[in-house]
Parts: C-alpha cells; sequence; structure tokens
C-alpha cells in the first residue's frame, strides 16, 4: 500500500486490486457490498472517483480489509469526491413531514385498529410507543407511514417522520436527530443544547406539552431510540426495525406477519386491475405463492406487470418457477428483493453469517440450534446465540413452541445463493460432519426400542446431551426425522454404506412404532438394500429385502410390491442359506398375499415359514417362528377356520411360556400380549364373548404402557366390539370412540370398522327406546 498522498482517480485502481487480491469477481463482491455491478464496474475504471463515504465503508467489509487498507481506501476516496457546497442556513427550520401514503396499501386491518386504539386512548404519564418488527420486505414502513397519516387528525401539534438508517453503515446519531425534531418543534439552533441528554431533556419538556405523533423509521437498536422517547404527555411514538428491539421496556410491539393468501391477491389486484386478475385467477394465485405472501415481493412483481401492459401473468409465474433465477426476477426499478434481504446481511458478524447460510443446507422446513452448529462448525452454545440473533433481525423465524427455525423462501434462496461464497471444500465437510453426527445419534436414539438390544444403547456422538429414555428418544427421532433421513441419502451417496445398513437395522424395532411414517420407511430400508447390494452383501440384502417388504405392506398399502419384494428376498436368503430370513421372507410375503385376497397361498406360504424357522433353534428363529404362529392363525380366524386358529395360538402361547433364552422381559410381555389379544379375537369369532373380554383387556393394558398407538387401537377396537355384543354399551361406545379417533389420526383403514360399530351401538339404542 502507498504512503503517499493519493491521486484523482487512483481509488479504481486500489479497488480493483484488492478484489483481485480477494479472489472475488465483480458480481461476488457487488452482491456482498449490496452494490450494482454497474456501479462497482465504474468505480473500477475510474468513471466514479469518489463514492460516498458509506459505500467504501461496505466495500471494505466485504473484502475484509484491514484498519490500513480501510483507511487508504477511504483516502483515495475522498480525493476524487467535490468538494463540499457552502452549508445552508443553520437558523432555517428542519422540516420533517411524514412521507408519502400509498393509495394500495392492502390488509393489516387488526394491527392498524391496535394502533388507532392507543392514538384515542393515550395516558398522559405514559406516553404510548409502538415498535413494529418483522422480516425484510414486511412492509413496516409502509405500514408505519399508513398508520401516521390515519392518526394525523388526532395529533394536532405536528407529525414529524425520521429514517434513522439501521441498515446504512453509519445509523443516524441520536443526538444529532434530537436536534432536527428540536428545530422541527420550532427551537433555534442557538438555543439547542449541545449534549445528547441536555438535547434530550429539552425535547421531552416540549413533547410534554403538545401532542405530537413521532414516526422513527428503521431504527438499528434501543439506544438509538430510548433518547427520542416522550416521557410524559400526549405524544405517540411509532417505531420500525427490523430487530425486535426487546430492550425497549413497557411498549406496544406489532410484529407484521406474510399476508394471507386472498390479501397478497388483493394486493396484486389493486396494482394490476380487477380485470387482468380476473382473466388470470389461477395464475394470480401462484405467483403470489411463489412470492412467498412477502409484501414487497407481491409489490415487486405488481409492479413489473404494471409497466408491461400485454404481458401475461403466467408468463412471470414461469419465470419466477425458476427456484435459480426467482431473486434476479423480483426486481423491479429500484424495488429489489435481494438488495432488501442484502442490507441485514451485511451487519451480521462473520459466524452468523456462516449460521445463516450453512442453515440454508439443512433438510426439511425447519432446523435446530444442534444442526445449524453441525453444519457451521461451531459449538452449540454460538449457535444458540447465533440464531437468536438471526431471529431477532427477522432473517429465520423461530418455532412459537420449540427451540427450532425456519427460513422464509425466499430468504432461503438468499442464503442458498451466499452458500457460492463458502469454499466447496468447506461445504461438503460441513454436510458429511452433520450427516455423520446425525446417522450416530440415530442408531443410539432408536436402540432405545429394540428388544432384543439389553442395556443402555451407546455410541451417540454427545452423550452429554443425548436423550435419555424412551420418551426423549422418541421426540428427537420424531423431530429430526427429515434431518436424519437425509444423511441416509447422503451417506449412502458418498458410499459409506456399512454405517447405512447399520444405521436401518437400529431403526427396524422403532418403525413398528411408528408405522404411520409410511413412505420414509420405505426410503429408509431402500437405502439399506442399495447400500447392501453395494457392498455384495445377500445376507445384508435378504434382511433389508424383508423390511422393505414389510414397509410396503403395512405402512403403504402397496401390497403387490411388497410380495415382489419378499420374493426377492427370499431369493437372497436361499443363496446365502440362512433360514431365518427364508422364514421371514415367507412370512412377509404371506401378509401381502393376504391382502391381496389369495388367502389358500398366503397360507400355505405360512406354513412353510414356520417349518422353516422351527428347524433352527436360534433365539431369533423361536421368535420368527412365534410371529408366524400368530399371523397363520390370524389368517385361518379370518377364512372362518376359528377352531384352528385357537389351536394354533395356543401353540404360540406355549412358546411364551417356555420362554426364549436372552430375550428381555419387556420384548416377552410383548409377545404374551399379543397372543393374548389373538387368542381374545379366536374367542370372539367362536361367540364366546365372555372369554374373549379379559383377555383383550390385558393385551390392551400391556400396549398402552407401552404407548404404542400402532398396537394399542386396534385392540381397543377389537375389545368396543366385544363390549358391544356383551350388551355393555357405554363402555363399548367410550372404547370405539377413543380408537376411531386415533385410527383416524394414524390413517389405519380400521377407522371406519370403528365408524360401523358406533353406529350399530346408535342404532340398537334407537330401537330399545322404539321397543313397547
Amino acid at each position: 500500500m502507498s504512503t503517499t498522498t493519493p491521486s484523482a482517480g487512483e481509488f479504481g485502481r486500489f479497488l480493483r486490486d484488492l478484489r483481485t487480491r480477494a479472489r472475488l469477481s465483480q458480481e461476488q463482491l457487488a452482491q456482498t457490498a449490496g452494490v450494482s455491478v454497474r456501479a462497482l464496474t465504474d468505480m473500477e475504471r475510474g468513471r466514479t472517483r469518489g463514492p460516498q463515504r458509506r459505500t467504501v465503508q461496505a466495500l471494505a467489509q466485504a473484502l475484509e480489509l484491514n484498519s490500513a487498507d480501510s483507511e487508504y481506501l477511504e483516502r483515495v476516496a475522498d480525493t476524487g469526491r467535490p468538494r463540499p457546497r457552502p452549508a445552508v442556513d443553520p437558523a432555517s427550520p428542519s422540516i420533517l413531514p411524514l412521507p408519502r401514503d400509498i393509495s394500495d396499501f392492502t390488509a393489516r386491518g387488526p394491527a392498524l385498529a391496535r394502533t388507532l386504539a392507543l392514538a384515542r386512548s393515550v395516558d398522559a404519564a405514559h406516553p404510548p410507543v409502538v415498535v413494529v418488527s418483522g422480516q425484510p420486505g414486511l412492509g413496516k414502513t409502509s405500514f408505519a407511514v399508513h398508520a401516521a397519516h390515519a392518526l394525523a387528525p388526532h395529533f394536532t401539534d405536528g407529525q414529524f417522520a425520521v429514517d434513522l438508517r439501521g441498515m446504512d453503515t453509519q445509523p443516524a446519531d441520536p443526538q444529532d436527530t434530537l436536534a432536527r425534531l428540536l428545530r422541527a418543534v420550532g427551537v433555534a439552533d442557538s438555543a439547542i443544547p449541545r449534549d445528547l441528554q441536555d438535547r434530550s431533556g429539552l425535547f421531552r419538556s416540549i413533547a410534554a406539552t403538545r401532542r405530537l405523533l413521532l414516526l422513527l423509521d428503521n431504527a438499528v437498536d434501543e439506544d438509538q431510540v430510548r433518547p427520542l422517547l416522550p416521557s410524559s404527555g400526549t405524544s405517540l411514538t411509532i417505531v420500525t426495525s427490523r430487530h425486535a428491539l426487546a430492550g425497549l421496556e413497557a411498549v406496544h410491539r406489532i410484529e407484521l406477519d406474510l399476508l394471507r393468501r386472498e390479501e397478497s391477491v388483493e394486493l396484486m389486484t389493486r396494482i394490476i386491475g380487477a380485470e387482468r386478475v380476473a382473466e388470470e385467477a389461477q395464475a394470480v394465485r401462484d405467483l403470489t405463492d411463489l412470492c412467498g405472501h412477502l409484501p414487497l415481493a407481491v409489490r415487486i412483481a405488481g409492479q413489473r406487470l404494471a409497466v408491461r401492459p400485454q404481458e401475461r401473468v403466467g408468463k412471470l409465474v414461469t419465470e419466477l418457477a425458476r427456484e435459480e433465477r426467482r431473486l434476479d426476477t423480483l426486481q423491479a426499478g429500484s424495488l429489489q428483493v435481494r438488495a432488501a434481504f442484502a442490507l441485514s446481511y451485511r451487519q451480521l458478524t462473520p459466524i452468523s453469517r456462516t449460521v445463516l447460510r450453512r442453515a440454508a443446507l439443512a433438510a426439511g422446513p425447519d432446523f435446530s440450534p444442534e444442526t445449524a452448529a453441525l453444519l457451521a462448525g461451531t459449538t452449540l452454545r454460538e449457535a444458540e446465540l447465533c440464531t437468536r440473533e438471526l431471529a431477532d433481525r427477522g432473517l429465520i423465524q423461530p418455532d412459537p413452541s420449540s427451540e427450532r427455525y425456519r427460513f422464509h423462501d425466499l430468504l432461503k434462496l438468499y442464503a442458498t445463493e451466499q452458500l457460492s461464497y463458502d469454499d466447496t471444500t468447506a461445504r461438503d465437510a460441513a454436510q458429511d460432519r452433520t450427516a455423520r453426527w446425525m446417522l450416530a445419534r440415530a442408531r443410539a436414539a432408536a436402540l432405545h426400542f429394540d428388544a432384543e438390544h439389553h442395556g443402555a444403547p451407546g455410541g451417540d456422538p454427545d452423550p452429554a446431551t443425548a436423550p435419555v429414555g424412551l420418551q426423549r428418544a422418541r421426540a428427537w427421532l420424531e423431530t429430526e426425522r427429515v434431518q436424519w433421513l437425509w444423511a441416509l441419502r447422503h451417506y449412502l451417496v458418498r458410499g459409506h454404506h456399512q454405517q447405512v445398513i447399520d444405521t436401518a437395522e437400529a431403526m427396524h424395532w422403532y418403525s413398528d412404532h411408528t408405522q404411520h411414517w409410511a413412505e420414509h420407511w420405505v426410503e429408509a430400508f431402500q437405502c439399506a438394500v442399495d447400500a447392501s447390494r453395494a457392498l455384495g452383501s445377500r445376507r445384508h440384502e435378504a434382511v433389508h429385502l424383508n423390511y422393505l417388504s414389510w414397509a410396503y405392506d403395512v405402512c403403504v398399502y402397496d401390497h403387490q410390491t411388497a410380495l415382489d419384494v419378499a420374493g426377492a428376498a427370499l431369493d437372497a436368503a436361499r443363496e446365502c442359506d440362512d433360514s431365518l430370513q427364508m422364514g421371514w421372507a415367507l412370512n412377509y410375503g404371506a401378509c401381502a398375499l393376504q391382502n391381496l385376497g389369495d388367502v389358500d397361498q398366503a397360507i400355505t406360504w405360512l406354513e412353510g415359514s414356520a417349518a422353516c424357522l422351527r428347524g433352527d433353534r436360534s433365539p431369533q428363529s423361536r421368535l420368527g417362528e412365534l410371529s408366524t404362529l400368530n399371523t397363520l392363525g390370524c389368517m385361518l380366524r379370518d377364512v372362518g377356520r376359528a377352531d384352528e386358529a385357537l389351536s394354533i395360538h395356543h401353540r404360540s402361547e406355549a412358546i411364551c411360556h417356555e420362554g426364549i433364552p436372552g430375550q428381555s422381559p419387556g420384548l416377552m410381555t410383548s409377545y404374551r400380549a399379543t397372543v393374548l389379544r389373538h387368542l381374545g379375537n379366536d374367542l370372539a369369532a367362536l361367540d364366546r364373548w365372555t372369554e374373549a373380554e379379559p383377555r383383550l383387556r390385558q393385551a390392551l393394558t400391556v400396549f398402552e404402557s407401552a404407548n404404542v398407538p400402532a398396537w394399542s387401537e386396534p385392540v381397543r377396537l377389537e375389545l368396543g366390539i366385544a363390549l358391544r355384543r356383551l350388551g355393555r354399551l357405554d363402555e363399548a361406545r367410550a372404547a370405539l370412540r377413543a380408537a376411531r379417533r386415533t385410527l383416524t389420526e394414524l390413517n389405519n383403514p380400521r377407522r371406519e370398522e370403528a365408524e360401523a360399530e358406533l353406529r350399530a351401538i346408535d342404532g340398537a339404542f334407537v330401537a330399545d327406546q322404539a321397543s313397547p
């Protein structure tokens, strides 16, 4: 860096050298600094020799210059600036009129009503302050200006608006702002105190005797606002900020939200006209959806159409549908969605920028600070602080009931754009790190539900924060299921096949508890099948084809595919001479055959399964035989052979009483409850309702204690049927209603059976009332 006095025109050469040294293209530097590419080109070519101070500061920040380079960049810029003209007469008054209201202002009715109500009932001891906050592009300034114009008749001593320039590199100094306000209320320059405290005191003393309306737009923080707030009197202050300004005490908060779809369409109608909207009503709805119902985006789209009256709305919809071009398309003149986001992004610390960018890599609609920490390569504590800061600045939206966050669609696109400034290797490492951690925790959490796994599961990547116990493990697996399923896919693509297989294996018991996840389990077990094939392991392939057949049959009700997959599992098991997996393949195939209506063939497959498993005396085969006998008995009962079913299920009961070496008491309790359920249904099919009812009730008690609705609610339905047949209608109605409600939530087809049973009870009640 030169230490000589800079010459005019040196700014462009020095800026270009700095950009080249930083290995940034003009487009990259322009986007990070929030200036246009054309403006940056003009600077580097010497057409613009002395840009404004805040532009220079933005460039220095984007280039991450040290203090010496920053100072020299400002010096060379200063040499190219025109000399200032003589100042205006300091005695002239400073007028702070309200900005122009917009005629097409739309929605925000409740927020406006709240603000108007405050104006009508001002407490002189506590002059109201309204803080309007929210993410970039929500129309905070438009709302505040519209409210101020509506309130103006209530504040006859003056309405004043001040732009506090909160997004500038040098926000307005409250001391200077107070000088402007004092001039606006008639104080001569010679009477304006010199220091902040005295200026604030004088302004407050004047405001206490007048009815003023103050609009403090675009505040950066609480310290900028506090000295400007009246302490008594009947004035009203409206403050807008992209920050929450949580430190301001005793204020009325209005947090603007996205528009509803109908409000977005209404705004579009006011901009381009009702006739045009009526001609392409669906296209207009699609357009507002693509704008994410963000008022700024909807307005920009509307303005683009307004200046092109012949253009079809559908054409703009097609352009916006391309995600990679959406932010480019959402600009009309000086209005730009990207620029609105960039203002907030530039003010973030480097670590908060990293968290925002990397959080865009998270799978699913929301993410936790835990995921953000993994992706950003920082500590959980740092990620928690950053996500809260990002939420306070309106860049991400917090979940109202848990510590999770989500992006607005357009902000996620902006954050994804910023990922282009990350090194590709760093992004890949971030995703690998996150996938590895997620799968390790998912395996450990899922093993809580593995009845064959004894003791507390190990292997969690962070034992200090690991979920402890069934409920917490279940909660974590549920909350993060999109993220760990993404990790499974990611590891499959990256070639970590054994880890994929191990994770799916750990999940297979847990999948029984969450059958309603449907396609989720199909994808998880398909990943394991693909990983097994990549390793060339036919045994692993047979295992996971069996799990996949179960998922198709039980979770998504695609019985033909389930049968085909079971056939593939049988072939793989035979090839590696695995009798256990052969038995399970025949079992799962039989279930699919039954659902396809071929019960005779299903029974044949089940008999083959039982014989196959009976020949292997391992504990796993004994469990498989028990499951197969239970299923076989059910099929025999369904075809009217209830006596044979009862005999088969007594064989199951004998295995349970005999016990299976190495199996946990909890697992055997579940199997005994399953056998009790089957025995109860066999007895019910034989009209032995008095014997059936206690067995069904015992089974229900066990399944309820396990907190597995997929198991307990079908039994509750069956108990309700038994109670109805026993004439205990009140008990039956309560059981059937509870079963219907949960079966509906689980999307279980037996909900219709519960509904039919309830109608039968109501019919019996009506008939009883009508009888003499």
